[in-house]
C-alpha cells in the first residue's frame, strides 16, 4: 500500500477536518431549521400550569432585579437549581419575556446537535460524528425539549460538554482540563440537581484510569472546583432559608408525589401525582421546612409499603423505557406543553434507537463506553428513587444517540471491509 509523505499526510488531515466541519455545519443548520419550526409553533402560546411558570417568573424577575422570589408566596425560592433561570434572564427583556426564554432553550438545542457531532467524532471518528449529529438533528426526544421554558435542553448541553471534557482529560491529563471537568459538573448540578452525580463519576474516572498520586491530586482539584461553583448558591440559601438547602427545595414535593397511593397501584403506577402533593396535609414554614416535612412523610410512606417497592421500581423503569404506562406518560408530556404527535414520534424513535444503542455499547472502547454510560446510570438511579418519565430520562438521550451512531458506524465499516479485517472495523478514539 502506498504511504503519504509528511506534507501530503498533513494536507489529507486538513482536508478531512475541513470536510467534517462543513458537513457538520450543514447538519446543524438542518437541525436549526427544524427547531425553528417547533419554536414558531410554540411562539405566542401561553405557558401551562407546570414548572415552566417557575422558570419564566424567576428569569423575568432576575431581569428586573428580583432575586429568586416565589411566584406563590413572594418569599425566597429554590424550587429548582438556578442556572437555567439565570441563562434565560438575558433574553427576558422582550415585551413578552416567555418568547425570549423559549428562544434561549432553542439555541441550546441547536448547540447540542453540534456538540453531539463533535463528541461522536472524538469517540469513533468523523463518520460516527456525522451520523450522531444527523440523528440528534431529527430525534424528537431532543427537539421536543427545545422551546420549552425548562432546564432539559441546557442540561443536555452541559452533559455532552462534560463527557467531551472527561475524554480529553483522560487522554492528556492537565490541571486546566481537570478544572474544566469539575466546573462543568458543578454547572450541570446547578441546572438539574441529580447531575451532581457527574462530579462523583468524574473523580472515579480519573482515579481509576491512572491510579497515581498525580491522578488523586487532579481528582481533588476537580472536587474543589465543583464545590467552588456550587458554593455561592449554597451560601445564599443558608442565609435565606430556615433549614439547610444545598441545591433545591424540590426534593420534598418530588418524593411526596412519588410515594403515595395514587402511584403505588392502578394505571399511574410508577409515576408521579400532583394530587398526592396537594391533597395531603399542609406543611408549614418556609420552602426549606416544608420540603423537609414532605420528605419525612414520603419516606414514612415508603417504610410502610416496603413489600410493594420492588414492583414499583419495575414499573418506574418500564415507564422510563416506554414499555409501560404510555397513556399516562404521554398525558404528562402534553401537560408540559409538548405536542401529542411529537411525543408519540419520540416513543417510536426510542423503540428504534434503543436496540441499536444496546448493540452500540459493545462497539466502543471500554473507557469511552464508561463515560458515555454515566448519564444512563444517573437516570437509572433517579428513576428508581423517584419515578419514570421522559423528562427524568432526558439526560441519557444524548448517550442513546451516540451509542446508536456507534452501532450504525460499525455496520457501515463492516460493509466496506473484508470479514477478517477486524482492525479497520474497530471504533477508536480520535483527537479533534
Amino acid at each position: 500500500m502506498r504511504t503519504l509523505d509528511g506534507d501530503a499526510a498533513r494536507n489529507a488531515t486538513w482536508w478531512s477536518l475541513r470536510s467534517f466541519r462543513s458537513r457538520l455545519t450543514a447538519i446543524v443548520i438542518a437541525g436549526a431549521l427544524l427547531r425553528s419550526v417547533v419554536l414558531a409553533y410554540r411562539w405566542g402560546r401561553p405557558l401551562r400550569m407546570n414548572d415552566s411558570l417557575w422558570y419564566s417568573f424567576t428569569a423575568t424577575g432576575l431581569r428586573h432585579g428580583r432575586f429568586f422570589h416565589s411566584i406563590l408566596t413572594g418569599g425566597p425560592t429554590a424550587e429548582h437549581p438556578p442556572l437555567a433561570a439565570v441563562l434565560m434572564a438575558p433574553l427576558s427583556f422582550l415585551s413578552d419575556p416567555v418568547q425570549g426564554q423559549r428562544l434561549t432553550t432553542t439555541l441550546f438545542g441547536i448547540a447540542l446537535v453540534a456538540l453531539i457531532g463533535l463528541l461522536g467524532r472524538r469517540i469513533g471518528g468523523p463518520t460516527m460524528g456525522l451520523i450522531a449529529a444527523a440523528i440528534a438533528a431529527v430525534y424528537p426526544n431532543l427537539w421536543t425539549h427545545d422551546g420549552l421554558v425548562m432546564a432539559e435542553s441546557i442540561a443536555m448541553v452541559l452533559i455532552v460538554g462534560w463527557m467531551l471534557a472527561v475524554l480529553h482529560l483522560l487522554d492528556r491529563p492537565t490541571w486546566r482540563r481537570a478544572a474544566l471537568v469539575g466546573a462543568l459538573a458543578g454547572l450541570a448540578a446547578l441546572t438539574r440537581s441529580e447531575l451532581g452525580l457527574l462530579a462523583v463519576a468524574g473523580l472515579v474516572a480519573v482515579v481509576w484510569h491512572s491510579r497515581s498520586r498525580a491522578a488523586v491530586l487532579r481528582a481533588a482539584a476537580m472536587a474543589l472546583v465543583t464545590a467552588a461553583v456550587l458554593l455561592p448558591w449554597t451560601v445564599v440559601n443558608v442565609a435565606r432559608f430556615d433549614s439547610p438547602v444545598l441545591l433545591t427545595t424540590n426534593d420534598g414535593t418530588t418524593l411526596l408525589g412519588s410515594y403515595c397511593d395514587d402511584v403505588f397501584s392502578g394505571g399511574d403506577k410508577g409515576g408521579w401525582s400532583l394530587f398526592c402533593v396537594l391533597g395531603g396535609p399542609e406543611p408549614s414554614g418556609d420552602d426549606s421546612v416544608r420540603s423537609a416535612q414532605q420528605r419525612r412523610w414520603a419516606l414514612s410512606y415508603a417504610r410502610q409499603h416496603v413489600s410493594q417497592l420492588p414492583g414499583i421500581v419495575v414499573a418506574r423503569v418500564a415507564r422510563a423505557l416506554d414499555l409501560y404506562g404510555l397513556h399516562d406518560v404521554v398525558h404528562g408530556d402534553v401537560g408540559e406543553d409538548q405536542q401529542r404527535t411529537a411525543v408519540w414520534a419520540g416513543i417510536v424513535c426510542w423503540w428504534i434507537l434503543a436496540p441499536l444503542a444496546c448493540w452500540g455499547v459493545r462497539r466502543l472502547r471500554r473507557r469511552d463506553r464508561a463515560v458515555v454510560l454515566v448519564p444512563v446510570a444517573i437516570v437509572f438511579a433517579t428513576t428508581v428513587a423517584f419515578y419514570g418519565s421522559h423528562r427524568l430520562r432526558a439526560p441519557l438521550e444524548p448517550s442513546l444517540v451516540l451509542l446508536a451512531a456507534a452501532a450504525l458506524t460499525g455496520w457501515l465499516r463492516e460493509g466496506r471491509t473484508t470479514p477478517g479485517d477486524d482492525e479497520s472495523t474497530r471504533l477508536t478514539s480520535t483527537n479533534l
